[in-house]
């Protein structure tokens, strides 16, 4: 029997990047996925359900909840994947961008988890995933917007697992760090010399590489499963060993 075999996902975000690694992953391991995202599911996902939801209308929170109780009646698994991120030096940002950043960085996963907390009661003990960052615990130029929501989202979750521990409901974050997707492909590729990038990307890596989604997918699993049964309030750092080393100026 798959180590997830019968159990419910609602994944936000999780038709492309990291998101798309979860799903893939949480499928391979047999849970049934319902994603919620803006866009049309790609063909890799194509048995899963979808509802079109942005996740920064609030309106949408509950319509979720409506979508997971209608097709599967329970929720085992919430990863709370959905994410936005810009560059703006403080003396750029706007009400509008620091909001837009609080809503889908931040407020959704704490509203939709409210949403899904009586469809993850109802069941034999239920796991919330949610996406942080290495961006939680350091910063990169011109992301305090960004780097603010996650450092939220791990103090979330370490608040969440308390409340919710007598629920039998675990939560625990993941923080990615450098992970392989069109976007970050895109950023690397565009810089005045893409290869000496690429080789500098890799060289800040203990591990020599930068981490796939199927990294993060198999992360999501364990933590999704009985095998994570006694771990909760932990944010789980991924990130090829990065954030463990100081740089040198050679």
């Amino acid at each position: 029997m798959s180590a997830l075999s019968g159990r419910v996902a609602v994944v936000t975000g999780g038709g492309q990047g990291i998101g798309l690694g979860i799903s893939l992953a949480l499928r391979a391991a047999g849970a049934e996925i319902l994603v919620a995202q803006r866009s049309p599911l790609p063909q890799e996902l194509a048995q899963a359900r979808w509802i079109e939801a942005d996740l920064a209308q609030a309106q949408n929170h509950a319509a979720i909840a409506e979508a997971a109780l209608r097709h599967f009646g329970r929720v085992d698994i919430l990863v709370n994947n959905a994410g936005i991120m810009f560059e703006k030096a403080l003396d750029d940002m706007d009400y509008d961008d620091w909001n837009r950043m609080l809503a889908v960085n931040l407020t959704a996963p704490v509203f939709l988890s409210k949403h899904l907390l009586p469809l993850m009661r109802a069941g034999q003990g239920a796991s919330i995933i949610n996406i942080g960052s290495i961006e939680g615990l350091a910063a990169n130029p011109a992301h305090a917007a960004y780097c603010a929501t996650k450092g939220g989202i791990h103090a979330l979750t370490r608040a969440m697992a308390v409340d919710l521990g007598n629920d039998g409901i675990r939560v625990n974050a993941i923080a990615p760090g450098w992970i392989r997707t069109d976007l970050s492909n895109d950023y690397i590729n565009a810089q005045p010399d893409a290869e000496s990038a690429w080789q500098g990307l890799f060289k800040m890596h203990p591990l020599g590489r930068i981490g796939e989604p199927e990294d993060v997918g198999k992360l999501a699993v364990f933590l999704g499963g009985d095998d994570a049964a006694f771990i909760t309030g932990q944010v789980i750092v991924i990130d090829g060993g990065r954030t463990s080393k100081l740089p040198l100026p050679f």
